[in-house]
C-alpha cells in the first residue's frame, strides 16, 4: 500500500485553491511530471526549506502556521526521516522505540510501561 501523506495533503490544498498541476508546478519551479509523482507518492517530497516555503507560498500557507508545520512533518516522514525538533530532544527520542512498539500493538516491557508512566506524569 502507498502512502503518499505530503502528496495528498498538498494536491488537496492546490485542488480547494484551483490550482491546475502545470500552474502549481511552474509557481514551484519544478517539472509537472515530476511534481505529479510527488503528488501521488511515487517520489520523495523535496526537503529543502527553500522548496518547501515556496510550496507553501504558492498555496498561500503561512509559514510558522500548524498546516505549514503539518506539511513539513509530512515531506520528512514521507521520505524517512524524523523532523529535526524531534531528533534534537533526547528523551522524546528515547521514547520513540516505545512509541513504536505500541502503534504496532506490541505489549510494553513493564519497565516500558513505568518509563511511559513517568513521562507522562512529568508532561512529557
Amino acid at each position: 500500500m502507498e502512502v503518499a501523506m505530503f502528496g495528498e495533503l498538498i494536491k488537496g490544498a492546490r485542488k480547494r485553491r484551483g490550482i491546475g498541476l502545470r500552474e502549481f508546478s511552474n509557481l514551484i519551479d519544478t517539472d509537472a511530471s515530476n511534481w505529479s509523482k510527488v503528488e501521488r507518492g511515487l517520489h520523495s517530497p523535496p526537503q529543502s526549506e527553500e522548496k518547501l516555503n515556496r510550496i507553501a507560498n504558492a498555496l498561500h500557507i503561512e509559514v510558522g502556521s500548524e498546516l505549514y508545520i503539518e506539511m513539513l512533518d509530512k515531506a520528512r516522514i514521507d521520505a524517512g526521516i524524523i523532523p529535526k525538533d524531534i531528533l534534537s530532544d533526547r528523551e522524546v527520542l528515547n521514547a520513540l522505540p516505545m512509541f513504536f512498539r505500541t502503534i504496532r500493538s506490541e505489549k510494553p516491557t513493564p519497565e516500558e510501561l513505568e518509563r511511559l508512566i513517568n513521562f507522562i506524569r512529568e508532561g512529557g
